[in-house]
């Protein structure tokens, strides 16, 4: 009796779906899957949760831990690990996972753990669907402010042998199945850390809380408009891949209170704040907003915004739009700044999506290519690497920044297929699945992958552009413009602005507006003077416009910077690029300028 003692731990049940069937099927092979997993997910993700693992059985697992974040963080990576590794696997063949997490008091043994803590774990367990985790509602007390998963109520339940009903919560396997897997390994436990150092262990890299913003309209009756600002940032922020968001409800708490930078980093373990101010005078409204570092209080981004109008769910749309759009460049740009003495993986996802956010170069492409290859080779499994790897292969190859671009365009279809087998709602991979096919000059159903990254997230702004580019290609000339002038409200500081000018010049070249194609033409080309399509238009236009020697100059560049050669002759360029249903209007304008350039046809 002395070895035998009681005390709270979190447990964590496991079970395999379907066990017996697929033993006696096939023995020997699901036996050994089961072993991989173990040892190559399961296994390494408890210890780095600080579990221990209290039993295997055949089918199952039991295992404890002194944390509850800690045993809600291990269930849901193994389960968005699992999602990953059973890509490509035939259906009869997966290994999958019902997991039940609870809090509560065991009888502890050197060899084993009993009592109802571990009963009611086992049978929340059950209640899990396949590829789910089933909760109990103390567990669900302990993390709901601390983790940013959307729990779903399944209320009262009765259960097998427990005398009492469990009030259960679960995570459903569509939603593990929609978390990148960064934002699960971001989403560390925003305990009430008391000092900088505890802060700079334990703080995840990309978190923020949205403070309430302050009504400076002299009048309380305009309260709401400040806090409708303040939720639906913080909504439309938690739509970005790998940030934590505070919740409003825990944000709310600080209203009226004075604002110490470092004392709420501190107590919510984030590493930015946003706050800001709302001041109304008739139809006039102006929104403040300002990025504030939490360690070192220092302001990192500013921005003012001043809108006339009685619209004021447009007003929201377009300020809100604009702030989370711009936070999620200023945040990647901040935390890529951070010295790390031993980079991991998410390091480098993050030096990789500064680079890109630099400009649209060849040399940043290839940094960023670099970047997410290293994240790749310390963790093959991260969906968020993929992703950004597979939208850089497809990006240098719309942007004629390659010299192999059938090689590129392959491996960025492997890689965002299997983000998307893995991940079916996450809305930044079916952006860049939309890049791929947009490199495929599948337009229509690169349509339809950029209208499913906005479904998802309203403020994608390049799935916005992107769609706006296959509008021209389909022949919807009338859609375009107003597309990209869009995008550049949202994201007027953008990577990709030349881009966005450039496909707007095109437009009115195409409809023989010579002047203001060149005049948006040429603000593509200074402001990113190594995208080789602006150069070819200008000197299209150029040309259409009898000024020779800038056409032959601007014709020199677009041969020079392009990586295909389509300058060479019209012929090579049809052979590489179709302008589907705007083709008839291209042979008018665009191609009868470069012939007037000096293209030959041959």
């Amino acid at each position: 009796m002395a070895s035998t003692r009681r005390r709270l731990a979190a447990i964590l049940a496991a079970d395999v779906v379907g066990y017996s069937r697929m033993m006696r099927a096939d023995e020997e092979g699901t036996h050994e899957r089961c072993k991989a997993h173990r040892r190559e997910l399961i296994d390494p993700k408890i210890s780095e949760h600080h579990g221990r693992i209290v039993k295997y059985t055949g089918d199952g697992m039991l295992v404890e831990f002194s944390s509850v974040v800690e045993a809600v963080l291990c269930a849901v990576e193994v389960q968005c690990g699992m999602n990953l590794r059973n890509v490509g696997i035939a259906d009869d063949e997966r290994i999958r996972f019902r997991i039940g997490v609870n809090l509560g008091d065991v009888i502890a043994e050197p060899e084993d753990i009993y009592g109802d803590g571990v009963n009611i774990a086992a049978r929340l367990e059950a209640l899990a669907e396949p590829n789910g985790i089933c909760f109990s509602q103390t567990v669900y007390e302990q993390v709901r402010d601390k983790l940013p998963y959307p729990f779903e109520d399944l209320g009262q339940l009765s259960v097998k042998n427990i005398a009492r009903p469990v009030h259960a919560f679960a995570l459903r396997a569509e939603t593990i199945a929609a978390m990148p897997l960064g934002e699960t390994r971001s989403a560390q436990p925003l305990s009430n850390a008391s000092t900088a150092g505890s802060m700079a262990t334990f703080v995840p890299r990309l978190s923020i809380v949205v403070l309430p913003f302050a009504n400076l309209s002299g009048d309380t009756a305009q309260l709401y408009l400040a806090d409708a600002v303040t939720d639906d940032l913080t909504t439309d922020l938690s739509r970005i891949p790998d940030l934590v968001v505070i919740s409003r409800n825990t944000a709310f708490t600080y209203r009226d209170r004075p604002i110490d930078t470092r004392q709420i980093g501190r107590e919510l373990n984030v590493r930015y704040l946003l706050q800001g101010s709302v001041r109304r005078s008739g139809k006039q409204i102006r929104v403040n907003a300002q990025l504030i570092d939490a360690e070192s209080d220092a302001h990192l981004w500013a921005e003012r915004f001043d809108y006339a109008t009685d619209d004021l769910f447009v007003l929201q749309d377009e300020v809100i739009g604009r702030i989370a759009v711009q936070l999620n460049l200023e945040v990647i740009r901040a935390e890529a700044a951070r010295p790390a003495d031993h980079p991991d993986a998410f390091d480098h996802i993050l030096h990789g999506r500064a680079a890109l956010n630099r400009g649209l170069t060849p040399e940043n492409y290839s940094e960023a290519v670099r970047f997410f290859e290293m994240a790749l080779s310390l963790d093959s499994g991260s969906i968020t690497a993929r992703a950004f790897l597979a939208q850089v292969l497809a990006g240098r190859v719309l942007e004629l920044m390659t010299s192999s671009f059938a090689e590129d365009t392959k491996l960025a279809e492997r890689l965002i297929e299997g983000v998307l087998a893995a991940s079916p709602r996450h809305a930044f991979a079916h952006y860049v699945r939309g890049q791929v096919l947009r490199a495929q000059n599948r337009f229509d159903e690169a349509i339809a992958a950029y209208e499913t990254a906005l479904a998802l997230d309203r403020n994608s702004v390049n799935a916005l552009a992107g769609l706006g580019q296959c509008k021209f290609f389909t022949g919807a000339l009338d859609e375009v413009i107003p597309a990209h002038e869009q995008a550049i409200r949202l994201s007027p500081r953008d990577p990709s602005l030349p881009n966005w000018y450039w496909r707007i010049g095109r437009v009115h070249l195409l409809q023989s507006r010579l002047d203001d194609a060149i005049s948006w033409i040429e603000k593509a080309r200074n402001a990113n003077p190594w995208l080789a399509g602006p150069h070819g238009w200008l000197a299209s236009a150029y040309a259409l416009k009898d000024d020779q020697t800038r056409a032959a100059i601007e014709l020199s560049e677009a041969r020079r910077l392009s990586g295909d050669g389509r300058f060479v002759s019209i012929a090579r360029f049809k052979s590489l690029q179709s302008y589907g249903k705007a083709q008839a209007l291209a042979e008018e304008t665009f191609f009868a300028g470069l012939r007037k350039a000096g293209v030959p046809d041959e």
